[in-house]
């Protein structure tokens, strides 16, 4: 028998190509979270190519609206009145308010500022009921229309340059008592109840020393979505 090593009976292990290649191959990794977040990569190695938005994603735009807020003891009083429409004729409930700027599409912060800067300069107001009128809109369905005196309409003015707002008709002032899809017979028997249930309404006549900005989607005729964001107690400016 020859002398020598013995053959190794283990044969040599030989990686198949496909392994092979799969190591030249780089993992995929998940990006760091400051860049999920979008935030600034200057202090992350090997990013100075990537062009990140400095600033956080911008803020949502929503519908906003000025309302001019009747006093407590009014407020109140067109309340009860709404009740009592409500309960024949249903709709939302909502704030008893004059529109001063409606349906204006803004990010909140930009809505928030606008808003004080318009207050700053409005003085309190007087509103005086000319009659109880019908609209052919969901929320111009019954109301109590203004008169659009000087003061009123001025008041709409200024918060409109503020708010950049081109109105696409003249300003009707007007305080609605109900929001409904309803018929124009309907319409009149929801005027005459209201008569019924506050015969002096007609002669109303009330200040508005309040302001309030609120999130008011159009859209949303449930008024579920709708919300306050922000007031103002109006002062005279001497």
């Amino acid at each position: 028998m020859a002398s020598g090593r013995r053959p190794s009976r283990i044969a040599q292990f030989q990686p198949p190509m496909e392994y092979l290649l799969m190591l030249k191959l780089k993992p995929k990794t998940r990006p760091p979270p400051s860049l999920a977040s979008g935030a600034p990569t200057g202090d992350l190695p090997g990013t100075d190519h990537l062009a990140f938005p400095m600033a956080s994603i911008d803020e949502k735009k929503d519908a906003y609206s000025v309302w001019g807020l009747p006093p407590p003891d009014v407020s109140e009083r067109i309340k009860k009145l709404m009740e009592g429409i409500r309960s024949e004729f249903g709709g939302p409930r909502f704030e008893p308010h004059v529109t001063v700027v409606g349906d204006i599409r803004l990010t909140e912060s930009e809505a928030r500022d606008k808003f004080r800067q318009a207050c700053e300069g409005l003085q309190p107001y007087g509103a005086a009921v000319s009659k109880v009128a019908t609209g052919p809109s969901f929320y111009q369905c019954v109301f109590l229309l203004l008169h659009p005196t000087p003061e009123v309409v001025e008041a709409s003015d200024h918060c409109c340059r503020h708010f950049g707002y081109v109105r696409p008709s003249a300003y009707m002032p007007h305080l609605s008592l109900l929001y409904a899809d309803i018929t124009d017979e309907e319409k009149k028997r929801v005027e005459e109840r209201v008569y019924a249930l506050d015969e002096t309404i007609g002669n109303l006549e009330f200040p508005i020393a309040r302001v309030a900005l609120y999130k008011s989607d159009t859209q949303d005729k449930s008024l579920k979505s709708w919300a306050k964001v922000d007031e103002f107690v109006l002062h005279q400016i001497s």
